[in-house]
């Protein structure tokens, strides 16, 4: 892992606490009360969501995050927190859980990052029950072409100052087209956050049965 993959680890909480705080975590709490039954969840960075999963519905909850660093701050954090927490070195496109495993797959400020995009919905759609929900909340290309030109010169400067960000991706097609019908979307404006990563979606599809 690069000194920048261990700096970026180290200051993300601090980074995003500003956006948390204008408004961030109430969405990430609206997205993450659907959350019911094994829930899974992608690229779980430090856990800012273990806050939010209601013990009333959530039986078991595995958490998921690729970079190291990420993890070492991750895992004391499950462990402390909540006694249904697990936590689990993966990448979102190699999971390592059987097929029709999971009641729900949440993904938070994630698929933006992945190497490969339509892999991963492709392995949230196997892990879930027929059924089952994809929760998410993404910063995604802009619906506005002007806007979204923009994210398009700035992403190659935006994937290394992000860590591998990919601002301009089409998340909410790629959702549909991984084969998850769309039941709630959202869209709304990211937080006291740069324009290029602004426009943001959240909501739930479903894998069909």
């Amino acid at each position: 892992m690069s000194l920048y993959g261990r700096l970026f680890a180290r200051f993300y909480d601090r980074t995003l606490a500003v956006s948390e705080e204008a408004g961030l975590a109430a969405r990430r709490a609206a997205v993450l009360a659907k959350a019911r039954g094994r829930v899974l969840e992608l690229g779980a960075g430090t856990g800012l969501n273990l806050a939010h999963y209601d013990a009333a519905t959530v039986t078991e909850l595995v958490l998921t995050e690729p970079e190291e660093p990420m993890l070492r701050r991750l895992i004391p954090r499950a462990s402390a927190g909540d006694p249904r927490a697990s936590a689990v070195r993966a990448p979102a496109e190699e999971l390592p859980f059987a097929d029709a495993s999971f009641e729900t797959v949440v993904s938070t400020l994630t698929l933006c990052t992945v190497d490969d995009l339509a892999a991963a919905l492709a392995e949230a759609r196997r892990v879930l029950t027929p059924g089952g929900r994809l929760l998410f909340l993404e910063h995604v290309r802009a619906g506005d072409a002007r806007e979204a030109r923009r994210q398009d010169r700035l992403a190659p400067l935006w994937r290394r100052v992000g860590h591998g960000c990919h601002p301009n991706r089409d998340t909410l097609a790629a959702i549909e087209a991984a084969g998850l019908k769309i039941e709630h979307v959202e869209h709304d404006r990211f937080p006291k956050a740069p324009r290029i990563v602004a426009p943001l979606i959240s909501g739930s599809a479903v894998r069909p049965s």
